[in-house]
């Protein structure tokens, strides 16, 4: 089915105010003007996930040409050129700082950037009060060659992911991502192609946005770091792909660009389908699901005081007291407790070893627990 959000272009304070008074967030909006400036006219703490992919500085001197004399589109345009170093430094450090103010205290920010600019970033980013979580490093199955053979072929970016502070809660999906690895554990290099082919917007037969990135980084960052409904802000929108990836996961999306000239690039939001809620839904592990003590299935009355526990192999009998305690062999416990004094471990996952008999079969306590959690979701 298609999303409810609505593509529109806003420019100043189209974003109106809030009836108390405050600044109002502009849901699924694209405002036109300086990052900075439009950043200070948000809410505070009111964007759950950013992706920044600012200009990278890269002081190209002269045009660049392929061994057959042909020209390399590259990029050189005016919003890639600062004056010096410092110039870049001040910048990146107001950006930074206003992205900083409009973020929730759980939320996180993604920032990418080439060996031109990422080290300044991330030393900026540190010390404005940012916790780098990791650094990821993106493989391009297909990077432009380089030309001039005086270095290597640079075939990756970084990009820096942080939260607000070292102890901030942030989202992080680690079961969607396990299961978009084929059950392995998402490593921090990820290997993916450049934007291309029918994905590379083109205008007059020559790119619409130099350093357009590909759809599926975009999907796999806000995979890894939102929930659906949450608010993905892009200060630098550019071609609009941040935006494309969180109408099409469900997420509200706020992006800033300075230049109007890209304006015609995002239409292709226009033709965007949010998927359905099904196929919204993500991987959960054990630790998201609801705690359920086993003293609440004696609550419950899944299992009444008296009754009693065996192990797998039925070596070991323990009874069920009223207060969610078991006792077995001369001690009382918590069922993981008991579980390693009788088997003389460190540890026991009681849930697993220990069962109640059930038509004649001694079943798993787990399964009542998953009953449990059940009635208690209804």
């Amino acid at each position: 089915m298609a999303s409810a959000c609505v593509y529109c272009v806003t420019r100043e304070n189209d974003m109106g105010v809030g009836d108390d008074g405050g600044l109002r967030l502009p849901r699924n909006k694209i405002i036109v003007g300086d990052c900075i400036e439009e950043l200070d006219k948000l809410p505070a703490k009111s964007i759950d996930l950013i992706f920044a992919d600012p200009p990278y500085n890269l002081q190209l001197a002269n045009e660049l040409y392929r061994p057959n004399n042909s020209r390399v589109d590259g990029v050189d345009d005016d919003w890639d050129k600062f004056s010096s170093f410092e110039s870049y430094d001040r910048f990146t450090r107001d950006w930074l700082a206003a992205c900083r103010r409009v973020l929730k205290p759980n939320g996180s920010l993604w920032v990418i950037g080439s060996y031109h600019n990422i080290f300044r970033v991330g030393t900026a980013l540190q010390d404005l009060g940012f916790w780098v979580l990791n650094d990821v490093i993106w493989r391009k199955t297909n990077p432009m060659p380089n030309f001039r053979g005086r270095r290597f072929t640079n075939a990756h970016e970084t990009m820096i992911w942080a939260s607000t502070g070292q102890k901030a809660r942030y989202t992080f999906n680690y079961e969607s991502m396990k299961a978009l690895n084929e059950d392995l554990q998402m490593r921090s290099d990820w290997l993916l192609p450049i934007c291309s082919g029918g994905e590379r917007l083109r205008q007059d037969g020559r790119k619409t946005h130099p350093t357009q990135k590909p759809e599926a980084l975009l999907q796999r960052v806000i995979l890894a770091a939102s929930h659906v409904g949450d608010v993905v802000l892009d200060p630098f929108m550019g071609s609009g792909t941040t935006a494309v990836a969180a109408k099409r996961l469900g997420r509200a999306f706020v992006g800033i660009e300075r230049e109007s000239a890209y304006a015609s690039a995002r239409e292709r939001l226009k033709s965007i389908v949010t998927l359905d809620p099904a196929s919204l839904q993500v991987s959960k592990g054990k630790r998201a699901e609801t705690r359920v003590p086993f003293g609440a299935l004696v609550e419950m009355g899944l299992l009444s005081p008296g009754t009693a526990l065996y192990d797998p192999a039925a070596r070991h009998e323990a009874k069920v007291r009223a207060d969610g305690s078991i006792a077995c062999a001369g001690a009382q416990g918590s069922i993981h407790k008991i579980g390693a004094h009788v088997q003389g471990a460190m540890a026991c996952n009681g849930w697993t070893f220990w069962h109640y008999e059930a038509d004649g079969a001694l079943k798993p306590i787990d399964a009542l627990r998953v009953e449990a959690r059940q009635k208690l979701a209804s």
